[in-house]
This record gives C-alpha cells, structure tokens and sequence, in this order.
C-alpha cells in the first residue's frame, strides 16, 4: 500500500503531528479574544528513501506548515517528526546539512549580490570541499541554463530565472531530502522542463528523496507516482494521482476550435458543458486519455484546434468532498 513504509526504511516520518496556533481577534471595539486555529491536524506518513512525492491541497491547507517542521522552522504542538533520523525541532543546525529547501515565493539567494557570489556564500555556509563544489555548480548551471545568469545581481532576476538560480542553491551540497514548495511558479514552458528534467536526473542519480509540493498538477503528473492531499490540516488521500482522480471524479477539459459554429457534439467518453461560435468545451475523466476523443472528433468534425485543459487541485478537492475519503486513508496506486 502507497505511503505504508517500515520505520527502519522511512527518511521522512511524521506520527500524529499537529500544529496549533494562538491568534487574537477582535470582539468589540475593545476587547480581543484568543482563539486557536490548527493548521496540522493530526497528519501521518512515512517517505522511502529517494522516492519523490506530492504533496497538495488549495492555499491555507497546512502544505508550508508541515514543511515548516519537517525543516526545524516550527516546532510541533503534538505528535512525532524525524527527517533522516533527525529531530527537526532539536537538532535544526545538523538537519539543515542534510536537507536542501526552495520557497517559491522566498529566495535563499543575496538580493544584492550576483549569482555566482550567493552560491560562493553557499559554499562556505556549507563547508563543501571545492572539487565537489565545482562539479556541483558545472551540474546545475549546465542542466538549468544558468550560464547567462551567473554575473547578474539576483535582484535583476526574473521570478522563473530566481527560482532556476534557487533550486540549483539548495542543491549545491548533495542534501538528502529537497523541499519544493511550487518549484515551478512563474516559469515559461521550456523552463519548467528544464526544471522537471533536472529534478527527475537529481531524483535518479543522487536518490534524492523529494517533498513537492504546487498547484500545477503537471509538475506532479510528470514527476511523482504518489500524491497526498492535505486540506484543513487533515491528510485527506495518499496514493497514485491515478487513484486521486478516480476518488475525487475530476474531470479534464478538451477545447476544440472547428471551422464553423455547430450544435453540441455528441462523443462517446465526454460531454459538451459549453458551446461558444465555433469553440466547444468537452468534459471527460481525468483518468482517461484524451487520445481517443481527438481521434473521433477529427474523424466526424472540421477540427481548426484543441487542447486539454487539466483540473484544478482547488477542484479535484472539491469533488472529493462529494464522496468524501476518510482522512490518513492510504489508496493504493493503480
């Protein structure tokens, strides 16, 4: 069963892990009121060494609180966290050599400095010996594309060129576990992969073992053969993304342009939830191929365009809710 994993092989481990958080409100012109709100409620999982999952759920779900302890960041209000055998919360200066971490909303990297100059503080605040360095960073600039990049302050970065320069940053030392918190955010189709492409290459020379987490469920279809759902701090799904659509019913959207306005088409596997002039909106399971669709469409009808348009985590979720999973449930992958 997917997640299920002998403590003595597990690198990541958490065992009942809650975290709560004082906040106060305001109850009258005067007075505040203290309330608790619990981020984690309760989550259990263990990660094999080297395997790369996904980690998910719609903003607020308790996605960057989890890996917030997992990091030492946070301490936990209950409940058990090792990483690499480690006590994240009490041994967060010995953790910190054996993990590599990329916020995609906060950089690692020196505002003022060139690129290059962050990695070379990178490389001291690590200690690495100059011939792993060396190879280290060739590496990463050559699979990212960072060459161009190297004598440009980090301020004058694009977003997609920061996260590329910070991805390579958390890697410089050969960490063991690599958080990834939406990796992929702000990058243009051929940056994302390159982005994925190193990552798989990384996953599967260094057994690196990966902890992604992002709204593309693209990033997750192409790197991951498990994904957990996270929602109101509860662990709601782990298992094969397959296994996801199939629990939560999602649906994707094949968009077809024809040449001309026609009625509401009528194709086996699918259903027409929009017509707009000569643009149609088909809807069809997310766990089926759209390849079958296309072939029929393009066989019957006048086709000018299509693409497939993939659901949402905010609605896959959703839909869960409908046939509701019981939580720290494990499905199996197919």
């Amino acid at each position: 069963m997917v997640g299920t994993v002998d403590g003595n092989d597990a690198h990541i481990e958490l065992d009942a892990v809650e975290k709560v958080f004082d906040v106060r409100r305001k109850a009258g012109r005067w007075r505040r009121e203290r309330h608790q709100v619990r981020a984690v409620d309760g989550i259990s999982f263990s990660v094999p060494r080297g395997e790369m999952v996904g980690y998910i759920g719609p903003n607020g779900a308790g996605k960057s609180t989890t890996i917030k302890m997992l990091t030492g960041i946070l301490m936990p209000s209950g409940g058990r966290v090792r990483v690499a055998g480690i006590d994240p919360s009490r041994d967060r200066t010995k953790l910190a050599r054996r993990i590599g971490v990329v916020f995609g909303q906060r950089t690692t990297l020196w505002w003022d400095l060139p690129l290059k100059d962050s990695y070379q503080l990178v490389r001291r605040m690590y200690r690495i010996e100059d011939v792993r360095y060396a190879k280290n960073l060739a590496r990463c600039v050559d699979l990212l594309d960072l060459g161009p990049l190297l004598d440009v302050p980090v301020r004058q970065l694009s977003l997609g060129q920061r996260m590329r320069g910070d991805i390579a940053a958390a890697l410089l030392h050969d960490p063991e576990v690599l958080y990834l918190d939406e990796p992929t955010i702000g990058l243009d189709v051929v940056s994302k992969a390159k982005v994925r492409e190193f990552l798989r290459t990384v996953n599967a020379e260094q057994g690196t073992t990966v902890l992604l987490t992002t709204h593309d469920l693209t990033d997750i279809e192409q790197l991951c053969e498990r994904v957990m759902v996270i929602d109101h701090g509860r662990l709601m799904y782990d298992g094969g993304l397959s296994g996801l659509h199939a629990v939560g019913e999602s649906e994707r959207t094949l968009v077809v342009d024809f040449e001309r306005e026609l009625p509401a088409v009528v194709v086996a596997g699918a259903r027409c939830v929009k017509v707009e002039g000569p643009r149609q909106w088909l809807a069809f399971p997310a766990a089926a191929s759209a390849a079958p669709l296309v072939a029929d469409l393009a066989a019957r009808y006048p086709l000018v365009d299509l693409s497939v348009r993939e659901p949402a985590i905010e609605d896959v979720i959703a839909r869960m809710y409908s046939s509701p999973v019981p939580a720290q449930t494990a499905v199996p992958a197919e």
